[in-house]
């Protein structure tokens, strides 16, 4: 009996999204979806799983997998989120390593690009943030230095903030797309629950609002989302874990203010992406070290 190849008129890519932190991953996922759908913030390590992001576009379905930055652990969590960005370059048609226009290579760069050799994963290089640079001798110089580190299969300067150069990244990115069927409806976003996405806007809401050392011991945990009888609001309730009572007191602020803000700007995005009115109830409560608490990591969603 002769076996036939299916024939496919529509096309696929995976690609994974990794870099070293704070160099605009998350940012790039969202331009080149066209939709906020992993969180932002100017602090490191603001993404801790991986998020997919998936764009369809006339034939050809693209599927993008967020990272964490790859970084040194210090605690459990930190080992979970360099374990995310080794699963994720694992088994992908491409991977897109996004870097910033001027420094050193950094040691995690270095590994990312060990890992491509090792793994023989061809690769594309973003270098990021663009609109920052004023002398472009220094771009030419970080080019010349990655050229070197990696045959790279292109090399496409952007700016995800403004959305500079992402169709050229994505005419790329095109290249590596097989004939296969769609993973995902035509329509799809992302494959990350609604539960999920609001817990991460509350998470955001909270890394733009306090100081460096808290955010990364909270994390968000949705309890409840239940529609109101008669319908037209959604009630959330969301608990907001942190690792100090002294913590739980900058979260909550004086008089509740704090606690507020970050709920109001959490819902207004929310009501955003659910189409929707909804009533958003935040609660804190205190989980000592949960970060190197396995069995806590993993009610958080962090398996």
């Amino acid at each position: 009996m002769n076996y036939t190849e299916p024939q496919y008129e529509t096309k696929s890519a995976f690609v994974a999204i990794v870099g070293k932190p704070n160099v605009g991953k998350s940012s790039l996922l969202n331009a080149l979806v066209g939709e906020k759908v992993a969180i932002v913030s100017n602090k490191p390590q603001t993404t801790r799983t991986r998020i997919t992001g998936v764009l369809t576009k006339d034939d050809t379905q693209f599927v993008f997998i967020d990272t964490p930055g790859l970084h040194k652990p210090h605690t459990k969590l930190s080992e979970y989120m360099n374990q995310q960005v080794t699963d994720s370059v694992a088994d992908v048609d491409v991977a897109v390593l996004v870097v910033e226009p001027m420094g050193e290579i950094h040691k995690a760069e270095q590994d990312l690009i060990a890992s491509f050799k090792t793994q023989r994963i061809p690769a594309i290089l973003a270098i990021n943030k663009i609109d920052t640079v004023s002398a472009k001798e220094k771009l030419m110089s970080r080019i010349l230095a990655f050229s070197q580190a990696y045959d790279f299969e292109a090399i496409v300067p952007i700016s995800a903030l403004r959305g500079d150069a992402v169709d050229e990244l994505l005419g790329e990115l095109a290249k590596f797309a097989a004939p296969s069927p769609f993973f995902f409806d035509a329509d799809t976003l992302t494959d990350q629950p609604e539960r999920v996405i609001v817990a991460e806007i509350v998470r955001e809401k909270l890394l733009r609002s306090l100081r460096e050392e808290i955010p990364h011991g909270t994390a968000v945990a949705v309890e409840r989302m239940k529609e109101r009888e008669g319908g037209g609001i959604l009630d959330i309730e969301v608990q907001i874990y942190c690792e100090k009572d002294s913590h739980k007191g900058m979260i909550i602020g004086k008089g509740g203010e704090m606690l507020k803000k970050v709920g109001s700007q959490a819902r207004e995005d929310i009501e955003r992406f659910l189409g929707c009115k909804v009533n958003l109830k935040c609660w804190v409560k205190v989980r000592e070290d949960w970060r190197n608490r396995e069995n806590i990591i993993r009610s958080f969603g962090y398996n």
